[in-house]
């Protein structure tokens, strides 16, 4: 059967360069980065090439860049390490009602440290305020932690807008990245942020790699102790291979981003229309312009999410209802009830993502089997009748 991944934004196939580029340090290239002999030497001068790439990505220094385990790792790091290493200037904390659960959960842990926590709303299009960030700034405040763009509907926030502001008042300013990697320009410093977070399997890197840039001077303590691997912010044996293919898909993430853009722009807005104008009752999550390129993501009233993945799967067609790092929780998004979307209707949502690989004939494919699969599920639904 054919099959089409429609689900990009939870992960993505490793890029041959990348897996290419990655091989011999499974062999050849095995050594521990911490030995001073030949086969250590050479596995850190590896991997101090690959921190140089993604620092060429980012538009930073190679020494502001710190490999983790990927973006969940490097979250808790940007989020628990500023609050620790800066408790004695403030206690208070700002982020957004939809950030990834991997800001969310570590700032609900701080809360139960005795740190004080500001959820900024968002409106309809899922966006935040730089005005409400600036009323939320407290002599108290220590960090701001706003992502780029959001995992679930795409909306971009006003990082730039939201940098000023904190720039003013002397507060450092956090952004997951893990979403816009690869498809919208991040330059750290135009941006103007002190942190940010960045995965290698959202950018057709490998699972279980990822960095966070930290800014110089800025103060953070780090969380794993243990042998002082990273200067001593990320303690344990590096994963080599790991980082030489999240190096090199940062370098082609970095290079290629807007000509990835271009392609899956049109195929989005076809996918989007498409949807809108075929099938009855369904709208649109998240802001229509400030949105990523290649998130397409829906919800048709009177139905429920999960039935309609299962019957794309057997069409052949791969797509999730949101975040995969939530997808075995039976609750209503907490980005979408953000929204103001009612709960009803949120557990009727689709999160299409397209790819590189994506094409206009997986497009037309998915809007061909889409509209059936809808109907067949409204047909069985007790909500539809009388529409």
């Amino acid at each position: 059967m054919r099959r089409i991944y429609m689900d990009n934004a939870a992960t993505t196939p490793v890029h041959p360069e990348v897996l290419e580029a990655m091989l011999p340090y499974f062999k050849e290239g095995f050594g521990n980065p911490s030995s001073i002999y030949q086969e250590g030497r050479e596995a850190r001068k590896a991997i101090e090439a690959a921190r140089e790439k993604v620092a060429q990505a980012l538009g930073a220094e190679s020494s502001e860049i710190f490999f983790t385990s990927g973006g969940t790792e490097a979250d808790n790091l940007a989020v628990l390490g500023v609050a620790r290493a800066n408790a004695k200037k403030g206690n208070h904390i700002v982020t957004s009602a939809i950030e990834h659960h991997a800001v969310l959960e570590p700032c609900h842990w701080l809360e139960k440290e005795g740190f004080r926590i500001t959820r900024l709303p968002v409106d309809s299009g899922g966006l935040v305020d730089p005005d409400d960030v600036r009323k939320a700034l407290t002599g108290s405040t220590i960090l701001v932690s706003i992502m780029h763009a959001n995992n679930e509907v795409g909306s971009i926030e006003p990082i730039e807008e939201i940098s000023q502001v904190c720039r003013e008042a002397g507060v450092l300013l956090h952004s997951d990245a893990v979403q816009s990697m690869g498809q919208l320009d991040v330059n750290v410093d135009k941006l103007g942020v002190d942190l940010l977070t960045a995965t290698g399997h959202k950018i057709y890197g490998p699972k279980g790699t990822g960095c966070l840039y930290m800014r110089k001077r800025t103060k953070l303590q780090g969380l794993m102790l243990g042998g002082g691997q990273e200067k001593r912010v990320r303690s344990g044996t590096e994963n080599v291979a790991g980082i030489i293919g999240f190096g090199k898909a940062m370098e082609l993430a970095g290079a290629g981003w807007k000509e990835r853009s271009e392609h899956m722009l049109p195929l989005r807005d076809r996918l989007i229309e498409g949807l809108l104008e075929g099938i009855p009752y369904t709208e649109l999550n998240g802001d229509r312009h400030r949105r990523l390129p290649n998130n397409a993501n829906v919800r048709f009233k009177f139905i429920e999410g999960e039935a309609i993945c299962l019957r794309l799967d057997y069409l052949g067609i791969a797509a999730s209802t949101g975040s995969a790092c939530s997808s075995d929780s039976l609750e209503a998004s907490h980005v979408l009830l953000a929204l103001g979307i009612p709960i009803e209707e949120a557990h009727g949502s689709l999160r299409l993502t397209l790819g590189r690989e994506n094409t206009a004939e997986d497009v037309d494919y998915v809007l061909e089997k889409l509209p059936g699969v809808i109907e067949s599920l409204r047909a069985m639904s007790p909500l539809y009748p009388g529409h």
